[in-house]
């Protein structure tokens, strides 16, 4: 398309200003977002309610997560993780007995029989698995339509089509929380929130990221409002002396101020304006409200922890804040591991342990533990086969539901083969997924409180699906 001197002097000129407005020097916790803002007419919350997702950014490792522990089972893992048959570690297997301590009963009968354990630094979600506030949804991940194998490898994709762009990062992770491929600008919890602006005094204070952009969060009308490990995040242009100049910083005041006609010079200074006026509505009800001690004693490295703990002082605050639902996003990175399993992914799941195992413990201290779930989700499981020291990308993985509401001890969904070549995995282990992200997102949003009609608006794909309620909650 051309572009006339005097359409090129215009869009110069947007630029020069926003790039005016730039020297703030921190970035506003509020994406710009020239859509409507005003409230949407929501279903009726009652009582509060918050889910909180955490995302494990790499692909978690789901067969160094959840491992067999029966023996049959456990000399199939074993082997095609490089240790060979019998009992001993090798590769990247663990051996079966530092499995001892963290092995989950059940009733149910499993696939091939298997009885499962966790990962030997998880003990503490053992715990909360046997006291019924932890459960496990096995083998899920995104999914246009159930898909067999055989669905899989066909070349007709109008009547077998797949998600966008398997096994790559952005992409996958970008299904999981937005149903769609990378680009995407809005995302499931985000759409859920939209529902829920109407039941907030505050609705700006019902998607939460604690873990920078998230398109999760993103509705048609929500915002979601980011914040850090401390809290509210400050325009930091007016927070200190600008350029270490009390005059540059009553420039950029009076920049934010001033009126302007052109929308999109208006629509900065307005998002600018409010991110200054919440930082202070947000550091207040911070103030007054009770640190949870669950975390006193978590690591200060664990990065996973420090934001749960803000997500926790949040929590505390919903009164001070008017907020019956919320929506958070925390995220921890690292679990790309072509290589290096044995020395890295024992370290992600210590810290996993720790951090949620704390946070549950916040939601018992504010009286809050059966109106607050907590989830997990990843871009991908991994290869069940090693390629060495490491694993692969897959598709489906296991994952984790916590919370006094969850209905906890239990296994949901089919248990995969201990296997490279059944029907339900596609190549190395890569597991077929047998639940849909939708189901498995669906479920959490009918305990939020959406109705069905609404469920079907927010996961376009659910009707295709046996059902929209897995079962995992009360």
């Amino acid at each position: 398309m051309m572009i006339n001197k005097s359409q090129d002097l215009t869009r110069r000129t947007v630029f020069e200003r926003m790039g005016k407005l730039a020297i703030v020097g921190g970035a506003a916790p509020f994406a710009l977002n020239l859509a409507a803002l005003g409230e949407a007419a929501a279903f009726s919350g009652g009582d509060y309610k918050a889910i909180v997702c955490i995302f494990m950014h790499g692909g978690n490792d789901q067969s160094s997560t959840l491992i067999p522990y029966d023996p049959a089972n456990y000399d199939r893992y074993s082997e095609l993780r490089g240790g060979g048959a019998g009992q001993t570690a090798g590769g990247i297997a663990y051996a079966r007995a530092d499995l001892a301590n963290t092995v989950l009963n059940t009733s149910q009968t499993l696939t091939d029989d298997q009885k499962l354990a966790l990962a030997p630094q998880l003990t503490s979600l053992r715990s909360l698995w046997n006291s019924g506030r932890l459960a496990m949804q096995l083998n899920v991940g995104p999914l246009i339509q159930p898909t067999t194998l055989a669905q899989y490898q066909s070349t007709n994709r109008t009547a077998n089509p797949l998600p966008p762009r398997l096994f790559s990062h952005n992409d996958q992770a970008s299904v999981w929380q937005s149903l769609g491929a990378e680009g995407s600008t809005t995302g499931w919890a985000g759409r859920l929130g939209d529902l829920a602006l109407s039941d907030n005094n505050n609705s700006l204070m019902t998607c939460i990221s604690a873990a920078g952009n998230a398109v999760m969060l993103s509705g048609d009308t929500a915002l979601q409002y980011q914040i850090n490990t401390t809290g509210a995040i400050p325009v930091n242009g007016l927070k200190s002396n600008l350029f270490g100049s009390q005059a540059c910083s009553e420039a950029l005041n009076t920049l934010i101020n001033q009126s302007s006609g052109h929308v999109f010079e208006a629509e900065y200074n307005r998002v600018l304006k409010r991110s200054i006026a919440w930082e202070g509505t947000v550091s207040g009800a911070l103030n007054a409200a009770p640190v949870a001690n669950a975390f006193a004693q978590t690591s200060s490295s664990n990065t996973l922890a420090t934001q749960l703990k803000i997500v926790a002082r949040l929590i505390a605050a919903r009164a001070n804040l008017g907020i019956k639902r919320q929506v958070f996003f925390v995220q921890h990175g690292g679990y790309d591991t072509h290589d290096g399993t044995n020395n890295i992914h024992p370290k992600q799941m210590q810290q996993l342990n720790e951090a949620m195992l704390a946070f549950y413990t916040a939601t018992v201290e504010m009286g809050v533990s059966e109106k607050v779930t907590t989830f997990t989700a990843s871009d991908f499981g991994r290869t069940l086969s090693s390629n060495g020291t490491g694993t692969d990308h897959g598709w489906g993985s296991h994952h984790f539901l916590m919370g006094g509401a969850v209905n906890g001890g239990r296994f949901y969904g089919t248990a995969p083969k201990i296997s490279i070549t059944s029907d339900d995995q596609v190549g190395q282990g890569r597991l077929l997924p047998t639940t849909s992200v939708d189901q498995y997102a669906a479920t959490l949003a009918r305990w939020f409180g959406a109705s069905s009609s609404e469920i079907a608006s927010i996961f376009p794909n659910i009707g295709r699906f046996s059902t929209a309620n897995l079962g995992f909650m009360a």
